[in-house]
């Protein structure tokens, strides 16, 4: 027994399915532009800063420490890991314009990952402020939303 599939063939996609993937490839666009940018400024900055820049919630004269080396290099981690998820999703936008449906689910479970994570540590935790990272969970998951309407609508549709 086979797993019901999506239409194979792109022009088979209902319009707004179409509209749905736009939508979301533009949400990753943004989302992965502003975690590329994040990366990079988290990782050319020194440590309380790179802290400061991603818990924006938070006193700054409060990260204000010698921090040991290694600390660090766990930001700098951070902030390479920052720009790859932001470089995959960015990759992903491309391929869901083009009504890829793989890649849309790549996008959602890379980008939506980092989210939660971002979500449960930073935004639960009060340590940051609405804008921008809050408004960036909030792009994912929409793009994630409507990637499962595309799936679900489009896989109730006969494939050609």
């Amino acid at each position: 027994m086979t797993a019901p599939s999506v239409a194979h063939e792109p022009d088979a996609m209902g319009s707004t399915s179409i509209r749905l993937l736009q939508l979301t490839a533009v949400l990753w666009v943004v989302w992965g532009l502003v975690h590329m940018l994040a990366g990079v400024l988290t990782m050319g900055r020194d440590t309380g800063d790179a802290v400061g820049g991603i818990a924006d919630a938070v006193d700054q004269s409060t990260l204000d420490l010698d921090y040991p080396d290694a600390v660090g290099a766990i930001i700098n981690q951070h902030g390479f890991n920052l720009f790859w998820i932001g470089a995959v999703t960015l990759v992903c936008a491309v391929f869901i314009w083009r009504r890829s449906m793989p890649a849309a689910f790549l996008a959602a479970l890379v980008g939506g990952l980092a989210d939660v994570g971002y979500f449960v540590f930073l935004d639960l935790g009060d340590h940051v402020n609405f804008v921008p990272g809050t408004v960036m969970t909030l792009f994912s998951a929409t793009a994630i939303i409507a990637t499962f309407v595309v799936y679900r609508t489009e896989r109730a549709r006969p494939a050609v």
